[in-house]
């Protein structure tokens, strides 16, 4: 039998603890430890790693801490468009969605594509008609909307910049003292309050069987225009498994990931070079770091193995093994 194993992420970028208050701290890790919590109650009773990482992401996507389902950042019109992938390392299939709206778990619908078409990617209304039909559950625009996430818009526009999840210094230093987490709207104040902003979310696992999987999920770019798709949907770029190599979720500036291939790259690095899984994962965010990208990645291996880089300031992430010990973590640390 493998050693089991869980990873998540919530963003990475500029992320310091001199910006953070220890109650949004603590919000932060207790969003991390619930959607840690979902996942590795499935693995720990022998389900497969594909419902561990849906049931992981669908608590990020969830929760209006990340930029993911409900917490998604608006793009120029006003919109909340939203980009989601999973990939099955055992049989190496994949589905993705992007720019969908109003499905309140993006990630649920592009397993939905891996499972129900013969297809990959959908995108657009295109993607919104296959929710339909598969009946997937939606929300109406109030469900996604928080005036914190509408401020950044503006900021944004006002500053002729694509903004992304985790850029500094573009918060309202406005003071409120709701702090009732059941309302998105009551996060703002403590959001407002750092220097760095809500990201992509993603998981990865190995099942006692030593099958993995991948899923990332994102709101994408505050301020974003034409279409624009990041690095989230893309297989090989976002989100990438193999059961002979990792599995990997990708968060950072995602066109750098596109360009890097980033997360077949870290199986290819372990495949080609034979890189064990954390020297491989390492490697490619050192070459992120050479072509001017920003992020890390999460990354797990049919041994139980995880490796968690990033070249940023921080990164929201966790993980559980077999020992079932879990740890969560912020900002850059010894070994990060």
């Amino acid at each position: 039998m493998k050693k089991i194993a869980l990873a998540i992420h919530g963003g990475a970028g500029t992320i310091l603890k001199s910006g953070m208050t220890a109650d949004l701290e603590n919000e932060y890790r207790n969003g991390l430890q619930t959607a840690l919590e979902a996942g590795w109650i499935i693995l720990e009773n022998g389900g497969n790693s594909l419902n561990a990482v849906e049931a992981a992401v669908v608590e990020l996507e969830n929760n209006p801490l990340f930029n993911a389902g409900r917490g998604s950042v608006f793009t120029h019109d006003g919109k909340n468009e939203m980009d989601a992938s999973m990939m099955d390392g055992e049989t190496r299939r994949a589905g993705a969605v992007a720019s969908v709206s109003n499905v309140k778990n993006p990630i649920r619908l592009a397993r939905l594509v891996m499972e129900r078409t013969e297809h990959i990617l959908l995108a657009g209304a295109g993607a919104n008609e296959f929710a339909g039909q598969m009946k997937i559950e939606v929300a109406d625009d109030d469900y996604f909307f928080t005036d914190f996430r509408y401020r950044q818009l503006l900021e944004a526009r006002e500053g002729g910049r694509i903004q992304l999840d985790h850029a500094e210094g573009v918060e309202s230093r406005e003071s409120r003292v709701e702090s009732n987490a059941q309302n998105p709207n009551a996060l703002d104040s403590r959001l407002s309050t750092l220097d760095s902003k809500i990201g992509t979310v993603g998981a990865v696992a190995c099942d006692a069987s030593g099958n993995l999987a991948a899923a990332t999920s994102t709101g994408g770019m505050t301020n974003k225009r034409f279409g624009r798709i990041g690095d989230t949907p893309l297989i090989g770029a976002g989100t990438y498994a193999d059961n002979k190599t990792c599995a990997v979720s990708c968060t950072g500036h995602g066109e750098f990931f596109i360009l890097a291939a980033a997360a077949y790259d870290v199986a290819a690095r372990m495949k080609y070079k034979n890189l064990n899984l954390t020297e491989a994962a390492n490697e490619t965010i050192e070459h992120l770091r050479g072509i001017g990208g920003e992020g890390g990645l999460i990354a797990v291996d049919a041994f139980g193995n995880v490796a968690l880089p990033f070249n940023s300031e921080g990164m929201y992430r966790g993980f559980v093994t077999a020992a079932g010990e879990m740890t969560i973590e912020i900002y850059r640390s010894v070994g990060f």
